[in-house]
């Protein structure tokens, strides 16, 4: 009989291995056409709690009928909450404006942003923002917060009535 010598036996070992990892065993392959998109192609998964539908309307409040709440809904736009109105464009209206604050005793002006058609006011202790909105042929002028939620306090509603005595609003 003949002797095959240790190395050769590594080396057939190590050969046939290498061969049956190479080949793609069964057990490693997906069969699911998925994992053969590339990642961007594959579809999206989502948790569930992602995938609800939103409810939060679902329920309306004692006392309210859906209805009620819809109709008041509709109407609040309609009422401005704080401001008044002026012709002309917002660029010419904003330039007015500045004028205006810039006459007011106690008005400090922080910044003036043109795009937005803000200025960024203090007045008797109260900081918020005179905006001018371009409504068709008119501007609505108004008086709000950073938040946009309108500014109803004693020093707001004074400098909006001064604005709007200059301004010629309605």
């Amino acid at each position: 009989m003949s002797h095959v010598p240790p190395g050769r036996i590594a080396i057939l070992a190590s050969l046939i291995a290498s061969v049956a990892l190479v080949s793609g065993c069964g057990w490693f392959r997906k069969d699911n056409d998925s994992y053969k998109l590339s990642g961007e192609a594959r579809p999206l998964e989502l948790p569930p709690e992602f995938s609800r539908p939103d409810t939060s309307g679902a329920m309306a409040l004692p006392g309210q009928s859906v209805m009620a709440s819809s109709q008041a809904a509709r109407a609040a736009p309609s009422q401005p909450a704080a401001g008044f109105v002026v012709a002309g464009s917002r660029d010419e209206v904003f330039a007015r404006i500045g004028q205006v604050l810039d006459s007011v005793e106690g008005v400090q002006v922080a910044s003036r942003a043109q795009l937005l058609g803000s200025h960024d006011v203090s007045y008797q202790g109260s900081n918020f923002l005179v905006r001018a909105v371009q409504t068709g042929d008119t501007v609505y002028v108004s008086i709000i917060d950073p938040r946009g939620v309108p500014q109803t306090g004693a020093a707001a509603t004074q400098l909006l009535a001064t604005l709007k005595q200059a301004l010629g609003g309605q």
